[in-house]
Order: structure tokens, then sequence, then C-alpha cells
């Protein structure tokens, strides 16, 4: 069961939540991964303080010009779909812009251009505790996190339950990260900012075929408009997560919440199940588009 934790915005405890269920897992017997794919800002690291094992790079092929063989054509610059390509004197190749198509490479008639490997961040892996960890670190000034994403999720299949954690906001990060999840778990504040980025999330992944779910946190403070936006758009809440200093207390001082409240345990523990319950009630519900979601394109 793959479980991606998302938000509409940063700052919701979208990791918090993510964290408290492997941990609430790991300590169920349940083989568990957790999946850091925020990785312009990775901090389940943070939390789970795990011991890596290893890291890879993570990069993609761009372009490097032979000027002995460029004859100036500009047939480079005319087929790149990213402006990556300017044509001065010669081509001039801004690999910060290129996303590693090669159709630059295929259009030159000289073979002026040859591929490099570009590097844009790192996947690094390990344990905390029974947890199998796993994150992505992009590069400063990389602008491709869905690439190290997708490499990000190519590591899952070793626990029966992989949660993603996924970076913020409902952009082409975000999209790369949730896409082919069994459930999206969104997390939201019920304040007047939290139902508007709930709205832009939720629109923004319904077309992606996965089932979507919410837990509301800080539940007992802000407006009733979130619940009412639930029950309009058939949005099951697994789980409310009140107000409580307490939780912050913990973050603040490096700590997982679900280890220093028992009741923050008991109420993750039930999300678990109830997680494990609603998609298997909505797999045998529509289970064509299960299959078709599985058999899509992959992230």
């Amino acid at each position: 069961m793959r479980v991606a934790v998302a938000s509409g915005k940063g700052g919701t405890g979208k990791t918090t939540v993510a964290v408290g269920v492997a941990i609430s897992s790991a300590l169920a017997g349940i083989p568990v991964e957790y999946l850091d794919c925020d990785v312009e800002e990775p901090n389940g690291h943070l939390l789970l303080r795990p011991r890596i094992e290893s890291s890879r790079s993570v990069g993609i092929l761009v372009p490097v010009l032979d000027e002995d063989l460029c004859t100036g054509c500009g047939k480079c610059a005319e087929v790149c779909e990213y402006q990556a390509i300017a044509l001065l004197k010669a081509p001039l190749v801004f690999t910060e812009l290129c996303h590693g198509c090669g159709g630059c490479v295929l259009a030159c008639p000289t073979g002026a251009l040859r591929e490099e490997e570009h590097a844009i961040g790192v996947v690094e892996t390990g344990w905390a505790g029974d947890v199998r960890f796993v994150q992505g670190r992009l590069n400063v000034g990389e602008e491709l996190s869905p690439v190290l994403i997708r490499a990000v999720k190519k590591t899952a299949g070793h626990g029966s339950l992989t949660i993603l954690d996924g970076p913020p906001g409902a952009s082409c990060p975000a999209v790369a990260a949730v896409r082919d999840a069994d459930l999206i778990l969104l997390v939201a504040e019920p304040t007047p900012f939290g139902l508007s980025d709930l709205e832009t999330a939720a629109a923004a992944f319904r077309g992606l075929g996965s089932h979507m779910a919410l837990v509301i946190n800080r539940s007992d403070s802000g407006t009733p408009e979130l619940r009412r936006f639930c029950e309009d758009q058939g949005l099951e809440v697994l789980l409310e997560i009140p107000d409580d200093r307490r939780i912050a207390e913990a973050g603040s001082r490096g700590e997982v919440p679900v280890e220093t409240l028992p009741e923050l345990r008991d109420g993750l523990e039930q999300l678990r199940r109830r997680l494990h319950d609603f998609v298997e009630e909505t797999h045998a519900h529509a289970p064509d588009q299960a299959v078709a979601t599985r058999a899509g394109a992959g992230p």
C-alpha cells in the first residue's frame, strides 16, 4: 500500500503525520518505508534521525558542444522547447534550463552535440529504527525536482506500507510525488487559507485517479467551512488532531510527537488502521479504476 501525504501549503503538519504513521506502523510490526519526496527542503530526517547507509548521485543528460563541428545552423535552438539553447555565433547551452530530452542532439546535422551527465541531487537511504528511510536532496540552484522525486520513488518496494511525504502545494513536484499512490492523504487546517489551499490541492490531484482522504490538524480552531467542503466533495476525514502546544514543543526539540504523546500515538494507530480499511474498501468498490491507476503512466 502506497500512501502519499500531501498538503496545499507548507506548515500544516504534513511531515508530522507522515512520520507518525510510519512509526506507528513499525511499532505494530508492519514493514514500512518512509520516502521524503520534498527534495527541495527535506525535513523528515530531523524527526526520524536515520542512520544513512548509502548515497547515490542523480543526474540528467545535457548537451555539450564541440565548436569544431558546429556550423551555427541553429537547428538545436529551434527544436528546444525549454529555451535552454540560444544561438549567438555558436549555440550557448543553459544547463539549468535543460530537461535532458536529447532533442537537440538528434536534430544536430553535424554531430556537434554530445550528451554528458549533469548531477542535480542525491538519493540517500538508511534506517530509522525499523523504518526504512529514503530521502532526496536537490542541489542548490537546480530546478528539476520532479526528476529527483521519481528517483526517490523508484527505491520503493521494501515494505508492505510505503509513506510518500510529498512537497507542499499542487505544482509539478507535488503531482510527481503523489502520482500512482493508492491513497492521497491531504493534511489541512480549518482556516480560510487552509480551505483555499485544500481546494486547490484537491482539484489538482483529483484527476490522477487516486483516492483521497483528509487529516484535519489543529481541528479545534478555525472555522467550520472546511468540514462543509469535505461533505460537499465526499472527502472523508480520517483523523482530527487538536491544537496542542505539546506537539509544537516536541517538534521544536526535534522529538517525534507520536513517541511523546500517548493520545496522539493512539490517534495515529487508529489512522493507520483506517488507511488500510479505506484503501481496501475503495478498491473493492472500484476495481477497474484501481487497475487502471496502477497500469497508467509511471511517475
